[in-house]
């Protein structure tokens, strides 16, 4: 699996403890920044990230800024992309599970970094079930292309 990473400022700090998680995990991951607490707009961030993980450069992707919402606003402007914004466990599965999401979004200023490491490793760890979730993901699919 290749993930793809990045944060605003307001997700710094986070994002540094999710690189660790997927080097303890052995995930191979591009880093597309910010590589400082200095501010930036999240869009600059997330818009690449997610073109690169709808044009299949990588299999996912993982954003993070402040609260999560407006880097997976942005992100989910791009076609293909399935941003889900996740702060629990059972979010973080089922999302994989049944909307076979392709990009997790989290806030830095809402969870901490021990649950925030527990989310992405079970939605990394959690495959998509397909079967009656497909007809529903393929209508999403579907209306990007009208």
């Amino acid at each position: 699996m290749k993930v793809a990473i990045g944060a605003d400022h307001g997700g710094f700090k986070l994002k540094a403890e999710i690189t660790d998680l997927l080097n303890e995990l052995g995930i191979d991951f591009t880093d597309f920044g910010t590589y400082s607490a200095d501010s930036i707009d999240y869009p600059d961030v997330a818009i690449p990230v997610a073109e690169a993980v709808a044009n299949g450069e990588f299999d996912r992707g993982i954003l993070i800024c402040g609260t999560g919402i407006g880097i997976g606003i942005a992100a989910n402007k791009v076609k293909g992309i399935r941003a889900a914004l996740v702060h629990d466990t059972f979010s973080a599965k089922a999302t994989r599970q049944h909307n076979d999401s392709n990009i997790l979004t989290m806030g830095e200023r809402v969870i901490g970094a021990g649950l925030a490491r527990e989310i992405a490793q079970i939605w990394l760890e959690t495959e998509f079930e397909g079967g009656r979730h497909e007809n529903r993901v393929c209508k999403i699919s579907d209306y990007e292309v009208r």
